[in-house]
């Protein structure tokens, strides 16, 4: 387990004092938020593991935007899950693993950059999705030890799960040319289906019964794709993998709400949303959708951006809000926070059938 360093231990002051000014405006009836996944919604986790630089963040240029310092968290600023738990008038929920007993305030982060729905994507450098299920259960079991088993069972039972996982399993599959040739597609994407269902109904057995779910990007059309097609057009196997994921994802929701006593979920277009703000940038107030802001190399596709992933020199622009991208892979801040507003409280047409404003406020089965 890696020391944290000065900028971590002042982010943990940094919030604890951010959530000592929300308290005031809490009520009792404001529900936990649980956050599991990837980096899309990592806010320091792997600070705190055995890793490599290539799944941390946790070095400058990130959170400059913001924080004014890294945090872990891949993009300039907050999360789309950070601006979350403001509308749902809560605190920035920490990384579980950064938590000491008795610190439990508004929820958990379990979300671990390059973790996959599958246990080999990326094994040994991240803390996989089941291993995330495993921690949600001790969380629980400490929280009835805090406070009794029925003040605990009332916050995980109100709590809403907010999941993004899949595109690491992807993207690692897209660099192995040998696994499409003895699988297909679909049966891979049926795979990484098969253990996200298995981790919802784990978490359901736990008590949950509020899912939000994050579909799957356009994939194909990311800078660190770009990079890989002749003329930097997006990647079509990458979007069809997306795709793929998106459909199979929404059947099993729906599946499960039927099966699942109590069972809620929204599920979040991440695929249309982000693809309008790539193709039409201007339309919603950015300059660039193609290239991103920090990296080298054609559309700046390379993740070098911070010089600590063995490449040094990296290209960093001076106005981040103007750019969809904040690196490679990472949505910038200023898109973060519009995916969010439109998870909050956007219309069926992104998020569906409830969106989170609404989803927070359900008192479930």
């Amino acid at each position: 387990m890696s020391t944290p360093t000065l900028p971590i231990l002042l982010f943990a002051v940094f919030a604890s004092l951010f959530a000592s000014t929300r308290c005031d405006h809490q009520s009792q009836k404001d529900a936990a938020l649980f956050i599991f996944g990837d980096s899309v919604n990592d806010a320091g986790t792997n600070n705190y593991i055995n890793t490599t630089a290539f799944f941390r963040a946790n070095f400058p240029p990130y959170g400059e935007t913001f924080f004014r310092y890294p945090t872990g968290r891949f993009t300039n600023g907050r999360l789309i899950v950070d601006f979350i738990a403001e509308y749902a008038n809560l605190p920035l929920i920490p990384p579980y693993i950064q938590m000491k007993d008795g610190d439990f305030m508004g929820g958990a982060n379990f979300a671990s950059a390059g973790a996959g729905a599958l246990v080999d994507t990326y094994k040994g450098y991240v803390v996989d999705l089941k291993m995330q299920l495993k921690q949600l259960e001790q969380l629980e079991k400490k929280l009835r030890k805090e406070m009794g088993s029925e003040k605990a069972k009332g916050i995980i039972k109100e709590g809403v799960y907010l999941i993004s996982i899949g595109s690491s399993d992807y993207g690692a599959a897209l660099f192995d040319p040998a696994l499409f040739q003895s699988l297909s597609m679909e049966d891979y994407v049926g795979m990484v289906i098969g253990n996200i269902t298995t981790v919802l109904q784990g978490i359901y057995k736990v008590g949950g019964r509020k899912f939000a779910m994050i579909g799957i990007g356009q994939l194909g059309c990311v800078p660190s794709m770009r990079i890989l097609t002749r003329n930097g057009a997006c990647s079509d196997e990458a979007n069809k993998l997306a795709k793929l994921h998106n459909v199979a994802l929404t059947a099993i929701l729906a599946k499960l709400e039927t099966q699942l006593q109590g069972f809620e979920y929204s599920y979040f277009d991440y695929y249309t949303t982000g693809s309008e703000r790539i193709q039409y940038p201007s339309k919603y107030g950015f300059k660039e959708g193609k290239t991103a802001c920090c990296g080298s190399g054609p559309y700046r596709g390379n993740s070098t951006c911070g010089g600590q992933r063995g490449v040094k020199e990296y290209s960093l622009c001076r106005h981040p809000e103007k750019y969809v991208f904040f690196d490679a892979d990472h949505a910038s801040e200023r898109a973060n926070r519009q995916f969010a507003q439109l998870m909050w409280n956007g219309s069926p047409s992104v998020i569906r059938p409830h969106n989170l404003k609404a989803l927070f406020k359900h008192e479930g089965a």
